[in-house]
């Protein structure tokens, strides 16, 4: 609230407005919608030295007018800066929803501006979609912290957007790492169009993500590896291509004798992890032979990265003349950002965060490729 009064102070008041959302409850027992908490929550702003210009009411009903006179009476704002919010089937249908309120000509009335017609094509179309989907695809997403989903919130979103684009739904199929083994990972992976790899730190469930790595490469499904899920690919292919039988990252076993991820030499002795992380937006530049390249359509490209371990280039030489084509490269040639493999329908990994940069009308490259080659997959 603080930080509220100390905007509208800067700006002006003229400047800012504040829209107060606010849940109207249905009590079904006496089938009447209840406005006192909006009223009580409005006194408490007011309390502070703070009036509501709009009042947005969730709701799973409708409201009607006559209980929209009765929030603008007794919380001192106009009966039309009264808005309803109700459930929507989808996320993405609620900005449609609060257009057809008028959200955004109520917002301008306030701030005494012009307000154009909006051009809600892409949103429509977004909406659309979800809504007449053509086809599904299920998508094993292999990790640690599944049992808390929200952990894998863009990674999952990224999904949704990918099916958007291909006009499919697509189901997760949550995998805990920890559970899978060398046995009973074709099981567990059985009837899936495609396998994810999301990103993580330390050392629990890291076999059970490369077995399903190897599941992918060998049964040649559809895989994305993001973060430590391409690290662990190239882990993958050195222990079962290379025949590294120890092949590791020195972050998860500092002993192993093919450390194939590893700090930079720049960075070796450095004690402030924190310092050598390699965080935001970095550039790379792409292969124009690879399938990373037809799925961004220009060749350097900008992702969001998190992590410190990199691609030992002491294996690079070997990894390339074994069938793994290192996609995506630093513009200075020094790091390794990207890698696949050719010969398979899509198995692309990459060192970023790509899911950060997705959004339901934009959705990013590499998570609309890898669901349409799900898709493919069927």
């Amino acid at each position: 609230m603080e930080s509220i009064r100390q905007f509208q102070h800067e700006v002006g008041r003229e400047n800012a407005i504040l829209i107060h959302v606010t849940l109207i409850p249905y009590l079904s027992a006496s089938q009447e919608m209840k406005t006192k908490p909006t009223q009580a929550s409005v006194k408490e702003l007011q309390g502070m030295g703070l009036q509501p210009d709009i009042i947005v009411c969730r709701s799973e009903h409708p409201l009607d007018q006559t209980l929209k006179d009765k929030i603008a009476l007794f919380c001192n704002v106009p009966s039309n800066r009264v808005l309803q919010n109700l459930d929507v089937e989808h996320l993405y249908e609620a900005p449609l929803a609060m257009e057809e309120e008028h959200l955004a000509q109520v917002a301008c009335d306030c701030l005494k501006l012009n307000c154009p017609e909006p051009d809600l094509t892409d949103w429509k179309a977004v909406v659309e979609s979800l809504r007449t989907p053509t086809s599904e695809v299920t998508i094993a997403l292999v990790g640690k912290y599944t049992q808390l989903h929200d952990a894998y919130i863009s990674v999952v979103e990224a999904l949704k957007h990918g099916g958007i684009s291909n006009r499919c739904v697509v189901n997760i199929k949550w995998v805990d790492s920890e559970t899978v083994t060398k046995d009973n990972v074709g099981e567990i992976l059985n009837g899936v169009n495609g396998i994810l790899v999301p990103g993580g730190f330390g050392d629990r469930g890291i076999n059970g993500k490369i077995y399903a790595i190897t599941y992918a490469r060998a049964n040649n499904i559809p895989f994305l590896g993001l973060c430590l899920g391409m690290q662990l690919a190239i882990v993958e292919f050195a222990r079962n291509v290379l025949s590294y039988n120890d092949a590791h990252s020195i972050e998860l076993d500092p002993s192993t004798t093919h450390p194939v991820i590893a700090l930079m030499p720049d960075q070796n002795g450095v004690e402030d992890i924190g310092g050598t992380l390699r965080l935001g937006s970095y550039p790379c530049v792409l292969d124009k032979t690879s399938k990373a390249y037809e799925l961004y359509g220009e060749e350097t490209i900008h992702e969001r990265h998190r992590h410190r371990y990199e691609v030992n280039n002491d294996y690079r030489a070997v990894l390339t003349e074994n069938g793994m084509k290192l996609s995506g490269l630093s513009p200075d040639g020094r790091i390794v950002e990207m890698c696949e493999l050719p010969n398979h329908p899509f198995f692309v990994a990459t060192q970023a965060h790509p899911e950060l940069k997705s959004r339901p009308n934009r959705p990013h490259p590499l998570f609309k490729g890898f669901v349409k080659a799900a898709l493919e997959n069927k």
